[in-house]
């Protein structure tokens, strides 16, 4: 489980692909401290670290996985976002994300208001998928606040810590994000949808 409150970002170093899996080995500023089979959310996608050496890590990413996000765009040299799972000794200073991708979206705009950024993301329409204005989503494992909502998009309002510590400044129109909804909200959806059938 993961908060969506981004820890540092890491770069793609060696990329490996395997059959339908792809290897990514990886390098962060804490990867001293990485232990084999840790929880480890890169750009909002739970992956577990199946190897460290010398500075880096490696990572796999199945064919589900490879399906439901943009990881199989990444190239050496990608910036990626970075989360370590949550430990419940300390605050939940965004909110609940289990590292779990429902989707991509496709970033549509960036707006620069001088201190700020507004990006605007559409995504395929499902019942499932809901955004409401001031909810919560997680892009690219960043927990956010939902500025605007409509069908099929969303807006987000970036504080400037945010737009430098993490790789949305190299966000362009047209590019991919992993979008993962807000757990409880899908859950609420879920049960409307099933008593609406009785």
């Amino acid at each position: 489980m993961f908060t969506g409150i981004i820890e540092g970002t890491g770069t793609v170093e060696k990329i490996t692909k395997k059959e339908s899996n792809i290897d990514f080995i990886l390098s962060c500023a804490f990867t001293h401290e990485l232990k084999i089979d840790q929880s480890l959310a890169h750009n909002g996608c739970c992956l577990t670290v199946v190897e460290t050496n010398d500075g880096k890590y490696k990572v796999t990413a199945i064919n589900e996985t490879l399906e439901k996000t943009n990881l199989g765009k990444w190239e050496v040299g990608t910036m990626v976002n970075l989360e370590r799972c949550l430990k419940f000794d300390g605050r939940l200073d965004g909110h609940i994300v289990q590292g779990h991708v429902d989707k991509i979206g496709t970033v549509k705009n960036i707006q620069d208001l001088d201190g700020s950024f507004v990006i605007t993301i559409n995504h395929e329409e499902a019942d499932e998928f809901v955004t409401v204005p001031q909810g919560s989503i997680t892009v690219n494992g960043i927990s956010l606040t939902v500025a605007e909502s409509g069908s099929g998009s969303f807006s987000v309002a970036i504080i400037p810590y945010t737009w430098e510590f993490t790789n949305m400044k190299t966000l362009k129109i047209g590019d991919t994000v992993n979008l993962e909804f807000d757990i409880i909200g899908k859950y609420v959806t879920k049960l409307m949808k099933k008593n609406a059938a009785f």
